[in-house]
């Protein structure tokens, strides 16, 4: 029982290590615009990148919503930082995120969409937790509201991501 103990309390804390930096990330102002910058260009460039190919309808549709909802999230994240004085840098891919759209290039046919689901799944766990920890713990209030607004619309993401 005591090393039972032990073990959920060292998992505990090895969690805790790992949600660390996502949270801490996400108190600074500019990182958060960056980085929230980032997804919605990875989620736009894959998206556009699947409607190329996919012949998929749930596919299809999927990738068109992520497409207008990013949009509006960028365009959100925007106007919110320039109420808080915030530089909105230019959005630039992140070096995981252009690794994965660099892998969707190299698949075809069903195997470009089985890749682009997962690689959703794992971008969309990602926004959720940028989102949510500056909702939490940011520092700028007008982007505080955008992050509590737009983590909902990733969650629905989520579940819909589950469907497929």
């Amino acid at each position: 029982m005591e090393n039972m103990m032990l073990r959920l309390t060292m998992i505990a804390s090895a969690a805790a290590l790992l949600a660390a930096p996502l949270t801490a990330q996400t108190t600074d102002a500019t990182t958060y615009v960056t980085k929230a910058g980032a997804s919605d260009l990875y989620e736009r460039t894959s998206s556009q990148l699947v409607l190329q190919s996919t012949r998929d309808p749930k596919i299809r549709e999927f990738a068109t919503m992520m497409i207008r909802d990013h949009q509006k999230s960028t365009a959100d994240v925007k106007q919110a930082a320039t109420a808080a004085r915030v530089r909105v840098p230019a959005p630039k891919l992140e070096p995981m995120q252009a690794q994965m759209v660099a892998e969707l290039r190299t698949k075809t046919g069903a195997e470009r969409d089985r890749t682009y689901v997962t690689q959703q799944r794992t971008a969309h766990q990602q926004a959720l937790a940028l989102h949510s920890g500056y909702a939490q713990s940011g520092t700028a209030a007008p982007l505080k509201s955008v992050a509590a607004a737009t983590a909902p619309v990733v969650q629905h993401h989520i579940e819909m991501l589950q469907g497929m």
